[in-house]
């Protein structure tokens, strides 16, 4: 017998073997996921309704999220204040350029 050459089984070497045909209810039922619950989008290109709950969801607890933080930290009073004077300075800014305007 040659080493190199593939070797093929004669049939007093062949395995015998049953073919079983393939049955839907032995086989579990996992499907894999659709094209919607991948992307979070339509084949149409819109978003599904799943997809807009989450990040509607998403931006919530994020925004909550940012309200703690903002709570917990020391000084908050003072940016408070800050932002409070900026933004009345800019009211009065406004009101000038619409004054020399002539409105």
């Amino acid at each position: 017998m040659n080493i190199d050459a593939p070797s093929t089984p004669d049939d007093a070497d062949a395995l015998e073997a049953e073919v079983v045909a393939f049955d839907a209810e032995l086989s579990p039922g996992v499907q894999a996921p659709s094209y919607e619950e991948v992307t979070g989008y339509t084949k149409a290109g819109n978003p599904t309704l799943d997809h807009v709950r989450d990040k509607i969801e998403q931006r919530a607890a994020t925004a909550i999220g940012a309200e703690e933080l903002a709570a917990a930290m020391p000084g908050n009073e003072n940016l408070d204040e800050f932002f409070a004077k900026r933004e009345k300075a800019a009211k009065a800014k406004l009101e000038e350029i619409r004054r020399s305007m002539g409105k």
